[in-house]
C-alpha cells in the first residue's frame, strides 16, 4: 500500500499548492490514500467546511489534527462523524468535541489513522492533555483483533525528544509515526528497526520565505521591540510543498521517501 501523508498545510496558499501538486503525484506514485495535516488551512487557524471540501476534492482523503483544529465550530459535527474522514488530537479531555481517530477505507485498504498532541504546543502548553503514550496503547488495544492494512499515527508537538521517542515507542507496532506543527522538515526520515517509517516533523505546504508562513515584519517587531502584533499570512515570493510517501506490506513500512519541492515564481 502506498500512502502520502502532506505536512501542514498553510493558508491559502498552501491549499493552492495541494490543489495543484497532489493530483499528479497520486498518478505517478499509483498513491492508495492521501492523508494531510489540516489544522491550518483557513487562514492559517482551523479549517472551514468549504476547504475540507475542497481538500477532498483536491484527491486528500483524510485530515489529522492539531491544537488549532477546534478553532473553527462549523467543523465540530464532521469530527464527530465516524464516517467523514477528519480528526483532531485524541489525547484532549473526554469531553473535547469531536473524535481523535477514525478508520477509513478505499480500494478495499482499510486504515487507522491516530492524532496525538504533544505535551508542549505553543501557547497551548499549559492546557491538560492525556499522556499520548498511554493513550495510544489504549487505541492500539481497542483495534488489536480488526484487520487493518495500515496504522498512521500523527504526532503533532514542539519537542523533538518526544517526536523520537513515540516513533521508537510505537516501532513495530504502526506503519507510519510522522510528526508535525513545525512547518519546518527534518532529514530523518527512516524505517526503525522494526519496520515503522517515521520523521520527526514532516514540514509544511505554503510560503517558503517566512516564519511558519507567517511575514517577517511583525513577528520580528514582537520579538525585538516587544510590541503586540498579530500574525500575517505571507502570500508572496517561492512556495515549498512537503510531504512523506510510504510504502507497507502486512501493517509495517518498506519504504519512507522524503517530498520536499521549492516551486520559484
Amino acid at each position: 500500500m502506498t500512502i502520502l501523508y502532506i505536512g501542514d498545510i498553510m493558508g491559502e496558499v498552501g491549499l493552492k499548492l495541494v490543489e495543484d501538486i497532489i493530483p499528479e503525484l497520486i498518478k505517478k506514485n499509483s498513491i492508495d490514500l492521501v492523508i494531510a495535516q489540516a489544522e491550518n488551512v483557513t487562514d492559517g487557524k482551523g479549517l472551514s467546511l468549504a476547504d475540507f471540501n475542497r481538500l477532498k476534492k483536491a484527491g486528500v482523503d483524510f485530515c489529522t489534527g492539531g491544537n488549532w483544529t477546534l478553532q473553527n465550530k462549523e467543523i465540530w459535527p464532521a469530527l464527530s462523524d465516524k464516517r467523514q474522514p477528519i480528526i483532531r488530537p485524541a489525547n484532549y479531555p473526554a469531553d473535547t468535541p469531536g473524535l481523535g481517530y477514525k478508520t477509513i477505507t478505499k480500494n478495499n485498504k482499510k486504515v487507522l489513522v491516530i492524532s496525538l498532541l504533544g505535551k508542549i504546543v505553543g501557547k497551548d502548553s499549559t492546557k491538560l492533555i492525556d499522556n499520548p503514550l498511554i493513550k495510544v496503547d489504549q487505541i492500539l488495544e481497542e483495534y488489536k483483533d480488526e484487520r487493518l492494512d495500515a496504522i498512521v499515527v500523527n504526532f503533532h508537538g514542539d519537542y523533538s525528544s518526544e517526536k523520537v521517542i513515540i516513533g521508537h515507542y510505537l516501532d513495530g507496532r504502526v506503519s507510519l509515526v510522522v510528526g508535525d506543527h513545525w512547518h519546518v522538515p527534518t532529514a530523518d526520515a527512516r524505517i526503525l528497526p522494526n519496520d515503522t517509517a517515521h520523521i520527526s516533523d514532516v514540514g509544511m505546504c505554503g510560503v517558503l520565505n517566512a516564519s511558519l508562513g507567517v511575514k517577517f515584519d511583525s513577528l520580528i517587531t514582537r520579538w525585538k521591540d516587544n510590541v503586540p502584533t498579530r500574525n500575517v499570512l505571507e502570500t508572496e515570493g517561492p512556495k515549498q510543498f512537503n510531504a512523506v510517501l510510504i510504502k507497507t506490506k502486512d501493517g509495517l513500512s518498506e519504504q519512507i521517501e522524503a517530498i520536499n519541492q521549492i516551486i520559484k515564481v
